[in-house]
């Protein structure tokens, strides 16, 4: 297995922004669409329309889903731990807080995967130079958080939690993934398996906890809002993302979570009505900081410039 690089190239980071751009949308089409719909619900749609599109994409290429009981279980493990939990967590959060707040939330995932890499991995460990790039990102997050949330009034600490718990879930699956590089599994097979899989975890326990016969029919933009969530911001995001985690690592993928709060945030101005404050930009900044840290190149070649 090739080693795991520290750093990523140009085009590497032209995936990640798109990534972050695919999932700071998922927190406007989770805002539009639980207005209307139960969290199980709205994520039984997301992963089970995205699965279908990858099926489709994966028969028009001519490519097929691979056998064997190892793979499907890390297709179940992943699908658990990057789609069930995570986007059940931050859907019912999102039920309580704004979307800013919850895309802000999840930008703890790099600390979280940070130690989880550290533990469970001989390549990624905790340097000096990451370590302070977590805390920095942790301190622009922090700041963020500061005073009055995104939302009308205050929120309970649980929905809070529920997105922490989403960030770390996140977090162990960027680790977690890592297995399908030995397996030899394909990024589009990898997201593929893993949406199918999370569906069918999660089809039982919506009918039993929804019971979506007795639901209403939605309206137009929540209908909208699943389609997107679906095809755009989870079939078309998990490409990229398994395509980056293949080739830079856990640690470098969970980065994206740093890019997404500003585009959730913006959307979350333009059309659901929240506001920003000069906290959330103080904020940003350092959270660009710990990115840089985090990264690292920025560092070496000032290093290499002052040699």
């Amino acid at each position: 297995m090739p080693p795991v690089r520290t750093s990523m190239t140009p085009v590497e980071w032209g995936m990640l922004i798109a990534l972050s751009l695919l999932w700071g949308g998922s927190f406007f089409f989770n805002g539009v669409a639980v207005k209307e719909l139960p969290p199980l619900t709205i994520v039984f749609a997301r992963v089970a329309l995205a699965a279908a599109t990858l099926h489709v994409v994966l028969a028009a290429t001519g490519r097929r889903l691979p056998g064997g009981r190892e793979v499907w279980l890390a297709f179940a493990g992943m699908g658990i731990l990057n789609n069930a939990i995570p986007f059940t967590l931050i859907v019912w959060g999102q039920g309580q807080i704004a979307s800013g707040v919850a895309s802000i939330l999840n930008a703890t995932t790099p600390l979280f995967t940070v130690l989880v890499a550290h533990g469970f991995t001989a390549e990624e460990k905790l340097t000096p130079l990451r370590g302070a790039g977590v805390i920095a990102g942790f301190a622009g997050v922090a700041a963020m958080l500061a005073g009055p949330d995104l939302s009308v009034g205050g929120a309970p600490v649980a929905a809070y939690v529920a997105c922490l718990g989403a960030a770390l879930s996140y977090g162990c699956a960027g680790v977690f993934g890592r297995r399908f590089r030995v397996l030899g599994v394909s990024p589009l097979s990898v997201a593929t398996g893993q949406l199918t899989m999370s569906s069918l975890t999660i089809l039982p326990l919506m009918l039993l906890a929804d019971r979506p016969w007795t639901l209403g029919l939605p309206g137009t933009d929540t209908l909208l809002a699943l389609i997107g969530l679906a095809t755009v911001s989870t079939a078309l995001a998990y490409i990229l993302f398994f395509r980056i985690l293949a080739g830079a690592g856990a640690t470098n993928i969970s980065l994206v979570t740093f890019l997404i709060p500003p585009s959730a945030i913006l959307l979350g101005i333009l059309f659901l009505g929240e506001t920003l404050e000069p906290r959330h930009i103080a904020g940003m900044a350092l959270i660009g900081l710990g990115l840089a840290l985090v990264d690292g190149r920025l560092v070496r070649r000032w290093r290499r410039a002052n040699a």
